[in-house]
């Protein structure tokens, strides 16, 4: 079965509660849900789309990594609501083997593809 064919069942994103210094709740749902890959290139950006859906991200568009980010082919970047209502841009990367999807935060090599991304939210939001 191909990934873009598969059901993927997730529970509603929930917040954690106030103080808790863990990880988002929406986060884990995305990083567990991506671990269920086994595609292919082909199929790396549907499942992606299908997995943010689920939790409540949002697809924003997919390239080719173009040595960005080491031990990637194509970055889907995503954008995921935390608890006190903004939201963060993430990479979801399919490793050079095209086997495994890893999420990646922002970082200095990659800031300028976080702020495009930033403004390609800031032009949708406006339309």
């Amino acid at each position: 079965m191909g990934a873009s064919q598969a059901a993927v069942a997730i529970a509603t994103p929930s917040a954690l509660p106030a103080g808790d210094g863990g990880i988002p709740m929406g986060l884990l749902e995305l990083e567990l849900s991506l671990d269920g890959f086994s595609g292919n290139n082909a199929d790396f950006t549907s499942f992606v789309r299908a997995v943010a859906d689920n939790v409540g991200g949002e697809f924003l568009f997919a390239l080719p990594a173009s040595d960005l980010i080491e031990d990637c082919r194509s970055i889907a970047v995503l954008r995921l609501p935390d608890a006190g209502g903004d939201a963060s841009i993430l990479f979801a990367c399919l490793d050079e083997q095209g086997r495994a999807v890893r999420i990646e935060h922002p970082s200095d090599t990659t800031r300028d593809l976080e702020r495009f991304a930033e403004s390609f939210v800031g032009v949708l939001e406006r339309m």
